[in-house]
């Protein structure tokens, strides 16, 4: 069973491009995590104020660890800076997946 947590941000517009910045350490790190399948925060192409977030964990155990990271702990530490309006981010856990088509 994988894990898939996906969702957005609402940000300033004017601190979005200094927020994703801020998110491209974390990110790397995370992609050397074990069991991480993905993770990635980028800009929505119409809002302006939304930073979309994507993961894909092999486990819960897996998503787990990575919330207890260091990185994750200095990235969140960041996220006052972002001037955040509102989050919206859910949790899917998946019994199957297969090709779209």
């Amino acid at each position: 069973m994988s894990i898939i947590i996906a969702g957005h941000l609402l940000v300033d517009p004017a601190k979005r491009d200094a927020a994703l910045q801020d998110t491209v350490e974390g990110m790397k790190l995370t992609h050397a995590e074990e069991g991480c399948i993905a993770y990635a925060f980028s800009a929505d192409l119409v809002d302006p104020s939304k930073i979309l977030l994507f993961e894909k964990w092999e486990s819960d155990a897996a998503l787990a660890g990575h919330g207890k990271s260091a990185h994750l702990k200095d990235m969140q530490g960041k996220m006052g800076a972002w001037g955040i309006t509102g989050v919206e981010i859910l949790k899917y856990e998946i019994a199957s997946e297969g090709p779209l088509r």
